[in-house]
């Protein structure tokens, strides 16, 4: 499969296992909103084909107005399947470059997913969202949005919480079986708790279910600027297969 076909996987099956509310195609185009829940990922435009450029300002302009309808910061996502003359013409533009994120693979066969202690996956969104905002410490308004996303999903969803003693979250996780891909995300650790082997332990559990739930290919996205995670998941023996950013017009 040559690099461009694995983007695309990549790319459909992280669109299902993050779905926004309101996806509409102009062209290959696709303009991902979310009204409950500000990510970056369910909020941006994005080119899924290398060849469509054509009436670039045009379609720019239709987005634009998308999303001040929705209240949304306007972004593009610049994958390796954005046309070339798009980056020329947002380069032009003064477009700044953000958020890069690198999007990992492996073949979970290959990797150690030994675990301290083997951890059973809940199945309930809503008790996975009071844990995931408390982890995050993200505001408590945002739950009913991200419970929306999550409710959404329509491949099998496993949900991770590790608790304290007294029951408080400390991390959480959340693996997505997309036929033989598995996708794991959200991970994340409060303060307090990390440098622990937390956040391993709780990605092999998720990658551990998957496996034997038949998955084979296990991916993950991470920010360039996140050394911790980028350690912990080349640790486990994820690779890179490529890379996205995040473009703003020019204020």
């Amino acid at each position: 499969m040559n690099r461009l076909a694995i983007v695309r996987r990549l790319e459909a099956a992280s669109f299902r296992a993050f779905p926004a509310t309101s996806t509409v195609y102009d062209g290959t185009w696709a303009v991902r909103l979310t009204s409950g829940f500000p990510a970056k990922r369910l909020n941006s435009v994005n080119p899924l084909d290398p060849s469509d450029h054509l009436e670039i300002e045009a379609r720019i302009e239709r987005a634009r107005a998308r999303f001040e309808d929705f209240g949304r910061p306007f972004i593009f996502r610049q994958s390796p399947l954005a046309p070339q003359a798009l980056i020329d013409h947002l380069d032009e533009k003064g477009w700044s470059v953000f958020g890069e994120s690198l999007v990992l693979t492996a073949e979970l066969a290959t990797l150690d997913l030994n675990v301290a202690m083997e951890r059973i996956p809940g199945r309930d969104p809503a008790r996975y969202v009071a844990a995931s905002l408390g982890v995050h410490g993200r505001a408590p308004g945002e739950g009913a949005g991200l419970l929306e996303v999550l409710s959404a999903i329509q491949p099998p969803a496993a949900f991770f919480v590790q608790e304290a003693a007294e029951k408080t979250p400390v991390a959480v996780a959340f693996a997505i079986q997309d036929n033989d891909l598995a996708g794991v995300l959200d991970v994340a650790v409060a303060e307090g708790w990390r440098r622990q082997g937390i956040a391993r332990d709780l990605v092999a559990n998720a990658l551990r279910y998957t496996l034997l739930k038949g998955a084979r290919i296990g991916w993950l996205q991470v920010e360039a600027a996140n050394a911790a995670g980028l350690a912990l998941y080349r640790g486990l023996g994820f690779r890179e297969a490529y890379r996205y950013a995040y473009r703003a017009p020019p204020a």
